[in-house]
């Protein structure tokens, strides 16, 4: 009987693994199948350029994956059961399950909502193609108006910020507020912060310090200090979290719902359960927890695969880096900055900004996606066979 390896998710993170393994386990003894959602590849880092009005390319995961042996199965998870190994799924013609021996956990995350009421109803967030595409539309009925509109962004992490940016200068006719809890930018280096600043005069962003939102409606958010802030749509970027799916299937997670793993990339909990992306609560090479990132997505994929692979067939496990070098923030199509960090994720004095960093970051968007659509490129002739008795022990 083949090995069953089920890998839930096809984001950046769920695809590469998927198609490495099939580039390193011999067909003759493994099945890979890959669950996920929706038929495109989508890429999550360019969301927010999609809610603004612009085109982005999608790829097919039946195309992605023709040629590969990789099964696609177009479903939404439901529940997880380590226990029994087996993942409930369900799609257009109802329920079902899929039994597996190894499992990798890459649902990726949503918006977090941090307790704070009417975020669930009333905001917008561009985690997903759906949610963007609610923006998209909603903001395509704030330029048919013909009076314009006001567009508040709350949360000035990276996705806050590019999401600002890009409706700033995409949407003329809309006025942008970004909302920081404290300082704009405070974990760029001085030099970066200020060419953040100036991005933000050159669009016409109303930039809000230290600014802490208790509540959304419809129409308005309320802050601590007792302001209402008018808003026509508001977009929520302030956390992430993980779906509960993990939680409820009884693996250890923490409190945002990422999957404790070892080194590794496997569950402290369940052996045959490895996590990867955003769903993997990892500590980096520097000691620190790996943020959520698509390089952090990178380099768990690439830790899973060289364990999985090992495992399966034999081999002493290889360590792969487990780090975070910098942030690249687009500010718009025709400006950015790259931000490069120390080992304790300090910024350091350099960045590189202007049309260089937007062009750096155009080149890495797109060498990933040609990497997400070629999973198996570079196949080799001959692929691993598994062990006799494939490592699943605890250490």
């Amino acid at each position: 009987m083949k090995h069953r390896i089920v890998v839930l998710g096809a984001g950046y993170a769920g695809a590469h693994t998927a198609g490495n393994l099939a580039r390193r386990l011999s067909p003759a003894d493994t099945e890979i199948t890959v669950v996920n959602a929706e038929p495109d590849f989508v890429q999550r880092l360019r969301l927010h350029q999609f809610a603004a009005g612009q085109e982005i390319e999608t790829r097919k995961l039946a195309d992605v994956f023709a040629g590969t042996g990789i099964r696609l199965r177009l479903a939404r998870v439901t529940a997880v059961d380590p226990v029994r190994q087996v993942v409930s799924v369900a799609d257009a013609e109802g329920e079902g399950e899929l039994g597996y021996d190894t499992l990798i956990y890459a649902l990726g995350s949503h918006v977090a909502d941090g307790g704070v009421p009417g975020v669930a109803e009333d905001a917008f967030d561009v985690t997903g193609r759906p949610s963007a595409l609610r923006l998209r539309e909603r903001l395509d009925s704030l330029n048919r108006r013909g009076e314009g509109g006001s567009v508040l962004v709350v949360g000035d992490g990276l996705t806050g910020i590019e999401t600002a940016t890009e409706i700033a200068e995409s949407r003329l006719r809309l006025s942008v507020t970004l909302v920081a809890r404290g300082e704009l930018g405070a974990r760029l280096s001085a030099g970066a912060r200020s060419h953040l600043r100036q991005a933000c005069d050159r669009l016409g962003i109303t930039v809000l310090e230290h600014t802490s939102v208790e509540a959304v409606e419809a129409t308005r958010v309320l802050c601590a200090d007792g302001t209402a802030l008018a808003s026509d749509a508001t977009v929520w970027t302030a956390g992430f979290a993980v779906d509960p799916i993990a939680a409820a299937g009884g693996l250890e997670v923490t409190g945002n719902g990422q999957i404790v793993v070892d080194r590794t990339m496997r569950s402290v909990s369940h052996p045959n359960v490895y996590a990867v992306g955003d769903s993997a609560y990892t500590i980096g090479d520097n000691g620190r927890p790996l943020p959520m990132s698509c390089a952090s997505a990178g380099y768990t994929s690439m830790q899973a695969i060289a364990a999985i692979v090992a495992r399966l067939t034999g081999r002493k496990i290889s360590h792969t880096k487990l780090e975070y070098v910098g942030n690249h923030i687009s500010l718009g199509r025709r400006d950015g900055i790259l931000q490069m960090v120390d080992d304790e994720g300090v910024a350091k004095p350099k960045y590189v900004g202007g049309r260089k960093a937007a062009r750096i970051k155009s080149g890495i968007l797109k060498a990933s996606l040609w990497a997400t659509s070629h999973p198996t490129f570079g196949m080799p002739k001959r692929r691993r066979r598994l062990a006799a008795a494939p490592d699943t022990s605890v250490a």
